[in-house]
């Protein structure tokens, strides 16, 4: 079958690799319909990872089961589903706990599990034509038949769940303000969660044009460009102080506006710890601070020695003396996307519009190239074998 494998920094290729098989009884094989990509797919595809040559990315993933295990129970054949981006036994004591992305059992040495991704175990990526999924019983979510929302189904694997995992990280309620730093997939999402759930300002912090332009026609949210001054001063005029709350969706490839490069997104622009320290300042005292955005122990493209071990200079001081506080980690996606699926399906979400380009597998290499150069209208790619 045709699959994107990773072939070094900045290169991607449609190859032909191995079918998967049933490995264990709970097993299922789903053809794809869907698969996207994802902006934590760039971090690898930029070399910022030890991802090694040979990789199958993907890992927000939906199809049709053509397979299934003998030991599996809820599942069959022709059934429609989409997997979380978690690999997760079910069973252990976070997975038990609801802690899906922290799973103790699928990848001895290290907690959690992901489909295509470095260091998340040895589960191929389903930016391919087929894909196996493990523990299917717990993993795959289904869906209704036919091919209804399948673009806002997709992104029940990844980012709405991650979106709205962002905003409970920040324990966000009806009536709170909000700053959100980044306005990719993941942010917009978590902009979009955030008015669904009644926040009562939504500031979305980002310097694409037309990613700051869905934040403002898709989740109410009051734009801010950090490249047009100090973001923090920025919010603080426009709300009159503090806000309540704050989601950091960008991660440790920060863009720094004080760093000047050729290019707006060059490395030398970098700076880890700039949403999190701006977070602090945004943030009022006893405010709680969301941080979904990833962060890596190793960072082998970081703008400084300490970066590179994954240290940051973090403002802690301040964090401190005004008593916020924080929450970290992936999405846990299993505490959310069976709700966010039926807020679909009755009509109360749709976060589709986040869907900029449709294509097909054969086109990824050049979608990576595109995403990965924030062109503008380039917001969410789906792939289609």
């Amino acid at each position: 079958m045709n699959a994107v494998v990773y072939q070094g920094p900045h290169d991607v290729a449609i190859e032909e690799v191995d079918e998967p098989e049933i490995e264990h009884p709970n097993d299922v094989l789903i053809d794809i319909t869907t698969s996207c990509i994802c902006g934590s797919d760039l971090h690898m595809y930029e070399g910022r990872t030890a991802a090694e040559p040979g990789i199958v990315f993907g890992h927000e993933n939906m199809g049709i089961v053509s397979e299934v295990g003998e030991a599996v129970s809820t599942l069959e054949e022709g059934d429609r589903v989409v997997a979380p981006f978690n690999v997760a036994c079910g069973h252990c004591e976070n997975c038990e706990n609801g802690y899906t992305g922290f799973c103790t059992n699928v990848n001895p040495g290290f907690a959690g599990g992901a489909y295509g991704y470095v260091a998340m175990g040895p589960y191929k990526g389903g930016q391919a034509e087929k894909l196996r999924i493990p523990y299917a019983d717990f993993n795959a979510l289904k869906l209704p038949e036919g091919d209804q929302h399948e673009d806002a189904f997709s992104l029940l694997a990844d980012i709405f769940p991650t979106g709205w995992h962002g905003t409970e990280l920040a324990n966000l309620e009806p009536g709170d303000s909000v700053a959100i730093y980044g306005a990719g997939p993941v942010g917009l999402m978590a902009a979009y969660s955030a008015k669904i759930k009644g926040a009562a300002e939504i500031y979305s912090i980002d310097r694409v044009p037309s990613r700051l332009e869905l934040a403002e026609q898709h989740c109410d949210a009051t734009a801010i460009n950090f490249e047009e001054g100090d973001p923090v001063e920025q919010i603080k005029d426009e709300h009159g102080g503090e806000v309540d709350k704050g989601v950091d969706a960008v991660g440790y490839q920060a863009i720094d506006p004080e760093k000047e490069a050729d290019d707006a997104y060059d490395p030398a622009r970098e700076n880890p710890a700039v949403v999190l320290n701006n977070l602090i300042r945004t943030v009022k005292p006893t405010g709680e601070l969301g941080i979904p955005g990833l962060y890596v122990p190793e960072d082998p493209g970081a703008p400084d020695e300490m970066a590179a071990q994954g240290r940051l200079g973090i403002d802690f001081g301040l964090l401190f003396e005004k008593g916020q506080k924080l929450g970290t980690g992936q999405c846990n996606v299993k505490s959310y996307n069976r709700e966010l699926r039926d807020l679909i399906i009755e009509g109360r979400a749709d976060p589709s519009w986040v869907v900029s380009h449709r294509v097909s597998l054969e086109q990824a290499p050049e979608m990576y190239e595109k995403f990965d150069d924030r062109e503008e209208g380039v917001t969410k790619v789906l792939l289609e074998p």
